[in-house]
């Protein structure tokens, strides 16, 4: 089913408003300290294409997220105001081109003082909001929470693939914290090696090699964090583009985004490669939840 329709069937059959959290207070752009940017863009994928429906898959599963979030003990959206605009369409130029779409739009929302939430989408969209959160945060670092080390050079003819976006993103002089990682080329591994990279696997992070003090050290004081979903095992997120054996688990991403964004100052985040799957929504609720916990985690400050 084509995106425009799968909005249609979502709207038609409800009266919960379509946008993040089904909210109808609380929302609009002047009044709302969050903006969600939806990017329904996948052009570079490599293996199961679909993340282009993960924005309308989110917003649609987030309607039925409770507003109340038991651990911060608060309704979270009442404290900082959600806005969703309309999708981001895809650019049809090329990569490079929706790169720098993405970084035009999130320069707009931090020109207003906006805290940007993107969700892609696949992951190369992630370049163009680090290049306009730079503009405002010079010595902004990049917490990745991934399975792939997304550190290639060049990778199916483009520089600007989704396999590639963290090490455009190094070539910006950003910090890089890697978290979660099971895949690497062995170009990938050499870079990391000889740019002294903060990378940590699944594995090591499990069996407790590196801590979540390891992780907050290895990050600058003004922290950006994008999230691809494969950094989840499959047992709890099976709907991603190229699913990871041996990932981390939900408590295990929520303790180092709560200590991170206890210790550190987020000023944006995206979740990306969600990729769909028709007729099981967990995935997507999970992601929603994910989205809404950790603008709590980022705003906790302030209530």
């Amino acid at each position: 089913m084509k995106q425009a329709n799968l909005v249609t069937e979502a709207r038609m059959y409800t009266s919960v408003p379509f946008n993040f959290l089904g909210i109808d207070e609380h929302n609009s752009f002047e009044e709302s300290k969050v903006v969600v940017v939806p990017i329904p863009y996948d052009s570079t994928s490599s293996y199961r294409a679909g993340t282009r429906e993960a924005p309308v898959a989110v917003i649609n599963a987030s309607r039925q997220v409770e507003f109340y979030d038991e651990e911060l003990e608060t309704e979270i959206y009442d404290k900082v105001g959600i806005h969703t605009l309309n999708e981001i369409m895809p650019n049809m130029e090329g990569p490079r081109h929706q790169i720098e779409v993405v970084r035009r739009v999130l320069l707009d929302m931090m020109e207003a003082g906006k805290f940007p939430v993107t969700i892609g989408g696949e992951h190369s969209i992630t370049l163009g909001a680090v290049q306009a959160v730079k503009d405002f945060f010079p010595q902004v670092s990049v917490l990745q929470l991934d399975a792939h080390t997304d550190l290639r050079k060049e990778y199916e003819d483009t520089q600007y693939s989704h396999a590639c976006v963290m090490r455009r993103i190094f070539d910006e002089g950003v910090r890089i914290a890697q978290v979660g990682i099971r895949n690497s080329s062995k170009e990938e591994t050499r870079f990391i090696k000889a740019n002294n990279i903060f990378s940590v696997s699944a594995r090591q992070y499990r069996y407790g090699y590196y801590g979540i003090e390891e992780i907050v050290d290895a990050l600058s004081d003004d922290v950006y964090i994008t999230i691809d979903m494969d950094v989840f095992d499959p047992s709890e997120v099976p709907a991603v583009g190229t699913p990871e054996p041996g990932g981390l688990s939900w408590y295990e991403v929520l303790d180092i985004l709560r200590e991170v964004t206890f210790h550190k100052r987020v000023v944006g985040f995206d979740v990306v490669e969600l990729c769909p799957i028709p007729g099981n929504p967990a995935s997507d609720f999970l992601t929603a939840k994910l989205i809404y916990k950790l603008i709590g985690y980022c705003f906790r400050g302030g209530f």
